[in-house]
């Protein structure tokens, strides 16, 4: 018996050219490689206990390629799980990688910045932490990576003060800076590279706020980063 595995097409997400430009299924694509996570990454409930923020490396998971989620595309509530929690997150884009990058080099790898959220079945991964399991069934499911558009890292005017938020039906749940990020952009960048050899068409989910509660069917999520965009889309 002969089997025939069809050629899918390429994961892409679409380009902002500016921050003024419409987007639309003509826009410039940015082909997706990879999609890398970084867990905990914002620090104020860590220093409020009076713990050291970088006493441990970040902890990095992926996602598949196909888990993203274009044009604010509404998400379907997946299977497996009763408590699906949002996490918004600034998203890098790389147009270049390599090993073992150096802290000066880093930001030469950045094509752009976008808006993300990395959905989570928090009940799988409560199940996986307590049985010393992988996390993947709890993060790299479908459609657990709302992306928006990429705006290249030429047009971003600043970065690191820009605010970070997400709503649900009108109620801000996460709000933070950019700032208040643990591991800066070019520092995950470094740390990622002595584990991977990244490629063009990588993106970097850069971890979340603290403010993550669980959504239901009929929800409508809008998250943004301020400068860079934004996302709005309903959970059915």
């Amino acid at each position: 018996m002969q089997f025939v595995i069809e050629q899918q097409e390429p994961i892409t997400v679409p380009v902002r050219t500016s921050p003024d430009t419409e987007v639309n299924e003509q826009s410039p694509k940015f082909p997706v490689h990879r999609i890398y996570c970084v867990g905990r990454n914002y620090g104020e409930h860590v220093k409020e206990m009076g713990g050291d923020t970088k006493e441990e490396p970040p902890v990095f998971f992926s996602k598949p390629a196909s888990a993203c989620v274009t044009f604010n595309q509404n998400v379907a509530y997946p299977q497996a799980t009763k408590e699906l929690h949002h996490e918004v997150e600034l998203v890098v884009a790389l147009k270049s990688g390599g090993k073992d990058i150096s802290p000066d080099s880093a930001m030469d790898c950045v094509y752009g910045y976008g808006v993300g959220i990395d959905f989570t079945r928090r009940d799988l991964q409560a199940l996986a932490k307590d049985k010393g399991r992988p996390w993947d069934v709890a993060k790299g499911f479908d459609q657990s990576a709302p992306i928006s558009a990429i705006l290249p890292a030429s047009e971003v005017s600043q970065l690191s003060d820009a605010e970070i938020s997400l709503k649900v039906n009108g109620e801000m749940r996460q709000q933070a800076q950019l700032s208040d990020m643990i591991w800066s952009v070019p520092e995950i960048i470094c740390e990622l590279s002595k584990f991977f050899e990244l490629k063009p068409g990588d993106i970097i989910y850069t971890g979340t706020p603290s403010g993550v509660t669980a959504v239901i069917k009929g929800d409508r999520i809008t998250a943004s980063v301020a400068g860079i965009g934004s996302l709005d889309f309903k959970i059915v």
